[in-house]
């Protein structure tokens, strides 16, 4: 029997057990649950992400919950109606960052007009650069949602990823292309434990404290499936080193230690490529005669076009690094199409070890979430015995739902290849086709700009001070004359 991977003090903070675990796919059901689950709170809900937009839509399609659609309305109008519940938002400080400035005036209009049980708040109190990049939301302690979804503009859409989908609209009117993304909900003391998660953000940001809620029976989103009940779920952290605190590297090496330990398959869905020791491990697993097959699931091309050539640059070296370690063809990246062939944009954040651990949070396959920016992730591992068949045939499960939904099949009938071709692998490549599928990606020829840009540390730092040697070199000055 393999050794456990998770291990607190190591590669995760805290255990806790979980009374229900969901993974929700795509931000329709999360969006919906969301918003049920709030209007079920008795006593306090807690956002803290990326960003928050108060004019998303819960529902495109049109209301079928109480309240009103859009989150900045919903959020002022439930503090109206029900002023015993307190609810507080902590956004990150996008500062330099171009933000369209409606948005900006929205936010700010949602804490001038709110009720005393209302806060909106920015978080600056991090390293120079560094990003709140948490997306958690907190119900009663009780109830809480972690992971890879964002509840601002550009993010809805189904998991269809229909092209030319009018649903697909920011608050401006325009419409955008087909989003992928992944998030968790769970129950019972794993929900409470990322209840003090959030309280020590929020601390860390205002210098105030929020009390904890007392206990209660967990609520749950109406129609919302659950994967598993009591299962202990690990929680994950990344947070940089400041005067305050140390460095937490946790998710760093909860990646490290899944590569490591894999024995037949690791699949990850992330929105980069981009950190080397990561590659580097993949890159020596792929050389050992019995390792697993590896699995990526990529955009076709990061979000904007600094970051673009910064992230896909750094894709291109680090696959050349893993691909000339592929001695037994047992390494692909994938990227997903719709039926009309349009890239569909991966911004999920999952990783799934054999049958046996299943993970999903904020973090990323880059720098950044290792070490410079304040991530979480959960994940939930068990072992082979014969009370965990379930459990382990569900993360099986999850992971064929997951591939299916890329290659436009069902998942019953992606699991039958899976059987018959004895590799995840083989199964794939038999299910690729025309339409709505994945597709082998093939990175473009790295040119003198991306090859200057990508060995710069500014975009994707490991750790704070590296971000001052990558102003430097953009700014043609020494570290010196930055400090």
């Amino acid at each position: 029997m393999p050794q456990p991977i998770l291990d607190v003090g190591r590669n995760c903070w805290r255990m806790e057990e979980a009374s229900r675990f969901a993974l929700i796919i795509d931000a329709e059901d999360y969006f919906r649950a969301v918003k049920d689950a709030i209007l079920q709170a008795r006593h306090n809900v807690l956002l803290v992400g990326w960003d928050f937009d108060p004019r998303i839509k819960f529902e495109p399609d049109g209301a079928t919950l109480e309240g009103p659609n859009k989150l900045g309305a919903f959020l002022r109008w439930i503090g109206q109606s029900r002023p015993d519940l307190q609810i507080d938002v902590l956004k990150w400080d996008l500062g330099l960052i171009a933000t369209p400035p409606t948005a900006l005036l929205a936010l700010k209009w949602l804490d001038w007009k709110t009720r005393d049980n209302l806060q909106f708040r920015l978080d600056k109190a991090r390293p120079l650069g560094s990003v709140l990049h948490q997306k958690v939301v907190v119900i009663d302690d009780a109830l809480a949602f972690c992971g890879g979804i964002d509840m601002t503009d550009r993010r809805w859409d189904t998991r269809d990823h229909l092209d030319d989908d009018r649903r697909r609209q920011t608050p401006m009117g325009r419409t955008y292309g087909p989003w992928h993304d992944v998030t968790s909900a769970v129950t019972g003391p794993a929900a409470r434990a990322l209840g003090d998660l959030a309280r020590a953000a929020w601390r860390r940001a205002t210098d105030g404290d929020l009390p904890p809620a007392p206990p209660r029976d967990p609520p749950w989103p109406k129609g919302l499936a659950w994967n598993f009940e009591n299962v202990q779920i690990a929680i994950s952290r990344t947070h940089p080193q400041s005067d305050e605190e140390d460095e937490i590297r946790e998710i760093e090496t909860l990646y490290l230690d899944c590569i490591a330990q894999a024995q037949h398959t690791l699949y990850f869905e992330s929105q980069y490529f981009a950190s080397r020791r990561i590659a580097e491990a993949m890159a020596a697993r792929l050389q050992d005669q019995d390792g697993p097959e590896i699995i990526v699931v990529n955009p076709i091309s990061a979000d904007g076009v600094l970051e673009a050539a910064v992230m896909d640059t750094a894709r291109a070296k680090l696959l050349h690094l893993v691909h000339a370690a592929d001695r037994f063809n047992r390494f692909r990246i994938y990227t997903p199409v719709t039926k009309a062939g349009e890239p569909i944009y991966v911004h999920a954040k999952i990783s799934i070890v054999d049958d046996r651990l299943l993970r999903v949070g904020s973090s990323n396959l880059n720098n950044r979430s290792q070490g410079f920016d304040t991530e979480c992730d959960l994940a939930v591992e068990v072992d082979d015995g014969p009370a965990n068949i379930k459990v382990r045939e569900s993360i099986r499960a999850i992971r064929h739902d997951l591939l299916a939904e890329h290659l436009g099949m069902d998942a019953e009938a992606f699991g039958r290849k899976v059987a018959e071709a004895g590799s995840l692998i083989g199964a794939i490549e038999q299910s690729i086709g025309n339409g709505r599928s994945l597709q082998p990606y093939r990175p473009d020829p790295v040119g003198s700009i991306e090859e200057n840009l990508s060995e710069n540390e500014l975009l994707d730092p490991e750790q704070p001070p590296k971000l001052w040697r990558g102003l430097a070199g953009l700014m043609g000055l020494s570290g010196r004359q930055l400090r």
